[in-house]
């Protein structure tokens, strides 16, 4: 059976180099396995083309990027299921032991909670009505009485009036940030 969204080999190695230059930089490592990894990557793409971002190529994605968030590469599990598995979920990432041979990669558990238990697909960046101001609406720690907000990916901490467009450090969209309180 052949798939009708097969994406140019080329695409897919571009985005790889870009990958493993960004997860280097970082403090990250891809999977060393360049053939797996390069499935993921052109998963990546197949969703991207699909849904307009880059939901994770091992889970189910809703379609819909608000409920989608915590499954955006890199997801919001990629940290901990490094820490404590040696690699994420879909073993793109995986830990400095598990690169050098060290460790052996092994089944992760899912940690996504069910869909029933996920925060509203409001969550992430506050709607803040034109008629409002931000102090009246923002709450929550502020660095001179300014906001500040944390980037879920990699947990990089600003303070300004709303999160950056993208993250400086892992380049995670601006509704991958939360207020930090």
């Amino acid at each position: 059976m052949s798939d009708e969204r097969t994406i140019p080999a080329e695409a897919v190695d571009k985005l790889y180099a870009r990958l493993d230059r960004e997860a280097k930089a970082g403090g990250y490592n891809l999977n060393p396995d360049v053939e797996f990894t390069k499935g993921l990557v052109e998963g990546l793409l197949v969703n991207e083309a699909r849904y307009g971002y880059w939901a994770c190529p091992c889970r189910l994605a809703d379609g819909v990027r608000e409920k989608d968030l915590d499954i955006i590469c890199p997801c919001d599990y990629r940290d901990p299921d490094l820490t404590e598995w040696g690699a994420c979920y879909c073993a793109l990432y995986v830990s400095d032991a598990v690169r050098d041979g060290k460790q052996e990669l092994q089944p992760i558990p899912e940690r996504r909670p069910p869909e029933e238990e996920r925060e509203a697909p409001a969550r992430g960046l506050p709607h803040v009505p034109a008629e409002e101001t931000h102090e009246e609406v923002l709450v929550g720690f502020t660095w001179q009485g300014i906001p500040v907000w944390r980037c879920k990916v990699c947990g990089y901490l600003c303070a300004r009036p709303l999160p950056p467009l993208k993250c400086p450090v892992c380049k995670a969209d601006q509704d991958r940030f939360e207020r930090f309180l």
